[in-house]
Order: C-alpha cells, then sequence, then structure tokens
C-alpha cells in the first residue's frame, strides 16, 4: 500500500524539485510581491539549485555561480541570503534534515511499540531518500567533503536519531552502555545508507528495510525474534515526495 507523506508546513524535502520551478518565477509588474516573500521563495529555489549542483558536481567542484544558475537566482541575491557555499550547505542540509526528521517521528509515534514505531521511521528515511536522489547524495556522501561544521551537524543529526529508541532494552547479558549501543547501531545503518547512496543505488535502499531492521532490533529483541520482524516488513510500501518539474529560463 502506498504511503503519500504530505510536505510538512508546505516545503518539499530540498531536492525534490529543480531550482528553476515554473511554480517559483518571481514575475516582474505593477503589483510587486513583499520583499519577504521573494526572499523566502529565492531562498527555496536555491536550497534546490545547491541539492541538484553538489549532487552533479561534487562539493567541491560545485561553484556559486552554478548554485545560482541552477536556482534561477542572482549572485547577489545568493549572498543577500548566505555567506557563502559552505552557509548555504550548512542551511540547506539543516532545512532538509529536519523535513526528514519529522516525517520519521510522525511514522513513529503511528506506530504502537518502540519496535513497530523504530521500523516505520527508518522506513520513512529509506523511502524519502530513495524518492529525492539528489539530496541523499548531497546530504549522506558529499556532507563529508563540506567542511567540519557539515560533520558536526551530521553527527548531531545521528545522535537525534536515539529518540527512535525510547523503550528498547538491549538483552542480557549484553553489558553495554545504552547509549553506546544505539550509537553503534545507528551509525552502522548510517554506513551501509551511505555505501549503497555512493554507489549509485539510491533508488534500491528501500530493498535494504528487512535486513537493516533486522540489524536494529536483534539486540533488544534476539535473533529469532528480530528475524520474525524483519521477515514482516511491508515491502510493498511506499513514500511519495513533491516532484520535479521542467526547468524555464528564466532567472530572477
Amino acid at each position: 500500500m502506498a504511503t503519500t507523506v504530505p510536505p510538512l508546513g508546505r516545503t518539499p524535502l530540498p531536492g525534490a524539485r529543480e531550482g528553476r520551478d515554473p511554480d517559483r518565477v518571481i514575475k516582474r509588474g505593477p503589483r510587486r510581491l513583499p520583499a519577504e516573500v521573494v526572499a523566502a521563495t529565492q531562498r527555496d529555489r536555491l536550497y534546490d539549485g545547491l541539492v541538484h549542483t553538489v549532487a552533479a558536481k561534487g562539493y567541491d567542484n560545485a561553484r556559486v555561480s552554478d548554485i545560482c544558475q541552477a536556482a534561477g537566482v542572482t549572485r547577489p541575491a545568493f549572498y543577500a541570503q548566505f555567506e557563502g557555499k559552505e552557509a548555504a550547505f550548512l542551511a540547506t542540509y539543516r532545512h532538509g534534515t529536519t523535513v526528514v526528521v519529522r516525517l520519521m517521528q510522525a511514522a513513529y509515534r503511528d506506530e504502537g511499540d518502540w519496535r513497530s514505531g523504530a521500523r516505520g521511521a527508518l522506513k520513512v528515511l529509506l523511502d524519502v531518500l530513495a524518492g529525492v536522489p539528489a539530496f541523499a547524495t548531497m546530504a549522506v556522501v558529499e556532507v563529508d567533503a563540506a567542511g567540519p561544521a557539515a560533520r558536526r551537524e551530521r553527527d548531531r543529526l545521528l545522535a537525534e536519531f536515539r529518540q527512535f529508541f525510547g523503550g528498547a532494552r538491549p538483552l542480557p547479558p549484553l553489558a553495554v552502555p545504552h547509549d553506546v549501543l544505539i550509537d553503534s547501531i545507528v551509525g552502522g545503518i548510517y554506513a551501509t545508507i551511505r555505501q549503497q547512496v555512493a554507489a549509485g543505488a539510491v533508488q534500491r535502499l528501500p530493498e535494504l528495510l528487512p535486513v537493516l531492521t533486522y540489524f536494529m532490533v536483534a539486540p533488544f529483541l534476539g535473533p529469532a525474534e528480530a528475524a520474525r520482524e524483519a521477515a514482516a516488513v511491508d515491502q510493498g510500501g511506499v513514500v511519495t515526495v513533491a516532484p520535479c518539474v521542467r526547468r524555464p529560463t528564466d532567472t530572477h
């Protein structure tokens, strides 16, 4: 059964649209939009432009002019929003990962116990990344090239995933500090996702749900019960995100 995730606050994940989305063209004329509306529209277009540019060229090779071209936004408008490429990357990363985490939280809350909630949150993560490959590449792979501040943001994000293990308790005799165990599980899941994204297999991420479910719950449920959890995964569910659209040629 397909699950459609509505964009939170009507804000799709960065990279789900093209920066030159015709619906966001700022039209000239006597009825000028308020300055804050123009700025917000340009910022959203720059988020999308940055994601597509970094995914295509890599962070190191992406230039501000490339991002502006992809977004249909002028360089002065870019620098009115961000101090430079690193600041734009950080803002886009924070914005996008906030959207993803909130979608995961919604899936977690919809379930009756932590194991189903954690599995639901993991499913959303895999489906959303698979649905927006450019964002997956930018946020999972290219974050490593974006500097120490970006890597600190990534580490903060991974620590935030502890919330999805609130009711989990390891089986004895596993005498490991709870946070260490959770961080190890999250780190292993993240490393597996990163490997797939870096290999260009982003759209196959949902296929990892059974094995990652097993890995995630085995320390708490034991191998036999974890195998049953993995076998119960519904591999037919798909999370849909806002589609990309054609680029017009105008620049504002």
